[in-house]
């Protein structure tokens, strides 16, 4: 005589359902990702070094250039402080701030929308297209028009502004969850809100505030300090790394969130992670060098095409969006020789052919991107 329980066919079913489901995202994850702590592919490895050299002679010819031209051996020497005192001064005092700025805002530009794009897996997500440029513009903006502005309280006006954008976005996103498509589609809503309301802060203003406004809204590295330098500088060390880290979580969000789930990936807290590491980003490049159009879009989409990888690399559009801002600010001070460009119109007409490319290919393809 047996005696216990019969299984339940229902429960059994079910997990196995689960344990079947389980093991595909496994296999699909090896299938798409590649792990991190083997050898780096060797074309993302040689893209990566191609364009960290690039983005240092791009630093080099930027700190030479000026009203008095100095020879690379000159501004290297400087660099290392074997320079002569006039030469030190020049580079030091007038043009080194100018070229970490552009230095460190194309680094974080390109980092914040590689995130993005693989958090949403949609690469016209960026920072520009989902408002949280523009919440910071809003906010920096409306401290000009106040008086507040300079020194460390625009950095501080610019990250809350960007995180109360950001925070709106997620909310109004959400339904049992955020999915990537509805943070893009309310994002564009915020982005309008946000330019309207700096629109009309700048109509009520005065006519120097309005000025002040719009030649640091277009995007500008002219003029930079230390003091905009070094909050920038200090942010990015403690965010870089937390951005690369989050990296190959959100490779498991370019499987869908089923998968990423069954991988053991918990979707919405790596999603709000993301969104405030990208935040952090943006607002403090943007408090140093106002919102610097496109880099954030096109970046990750050019470093993704050059590795030859499924998803944007961090540390490809982070130099490339370095290449981006240094070489668009030395076409800005060379184009004319009677004026001098905010670097945010070169990059602008060099990113609205990308722009364009994407939404033709996303409308080819027959989805949102």
């Amino acid at each position: 005589m047996t005696t216990g329980l019969a299984p339940v066919p229902g429960r059994k079913d079910a997990a196995d359902r689960t344990a079947s489901r389980r093991t595909a995202g496994r296999v699909a994850f090896r299938l798409a990702v590649p792990p991190v702590s083997g050898v780096l592919r060797p074309r993302l490895l040689a893209v990566c070094l191609v364009l960290a050299a690039a983005a240092l002679a791009l630093f080099l010819v930027e700190t030479a250039v000026g009203d008095i031209s100095l020879p690379l051996t000159d501004v290297a020497r400087s660099l290392v402080g074997a320079g002569d005192p006039a030469t030190e001064l020049i580079v030091h005092e007038l043009r080194l701030p100018r070229a970490l700025a552009g230095l460190l805002v194309g680094i974080a530009f390109g980092i914040s929308g590689a995130l993005l794009q693989t958090m949403t897996r949609n690469p016209l997500a960026s920072p520009d297209m989902m408002g949280i440029t523009q919440g910071a513009g809003a906010a920096v903006v409306t401290g000009i028009v106040l008086g507040w502005d300079g020194g460390l309280s625009t950095q501080v006006l610019g990250l809350l502004g960007a995180l109360t954008a950001a925070l709106l976005v997620y909310l109004l996103a959400w339904k049992k969850g955020a999915t990537g498509y509805r943070i893009v589609l309310v994002g564009v809503g915020i982005a309008w809100i946000c330019t309207s309301a700096t629109d009309y802060l700048m109509a009520r203003g005065e006519r120097f505030q309005a000025q002040a406004a719009l030649g640091w809204l277009v995007g500008n590295l002219n003029g930079r300090t230390w003091q905009q330098i070094t909050p920038l500088a200090v942010t990015m060390a403690v965010l870089v790394p937390v951005a690369l880290l989050l990296g190959r979580l959100t490779r498991t969000l370019e499987l869908g969130d089923d998968v990423a789930r069954g991988l053991g990936t918990r979707v919405q807290t790596v999603r709000v992670a993301v969104l405030l590491a990208a935040v952090g980003l943006v607002a403090f490049g943007t408090a140093t060098a106002g919102p610097v159009a496109f880099v954030a879009l096109a970046a990750p989409q050019v470093a993704q095409r050059l590795a030859g990888t499924a998803f944007p690399p961090p540390v490809g559009a982070g130099l490339t969006g370095a290449v981006m801002v240094l070489g668009s600010d030395l076409a800005a001070r060379k184009l004319l020789t009677d004026t001098e460009l905010p670097v945010g119109i070169v990059t602008g007409v060099l990113g609205a052919p990308v722009l364009l490319w994407l939404l033709v290919r996303a409308n080819r393809a027959g989805s949102g991107g």
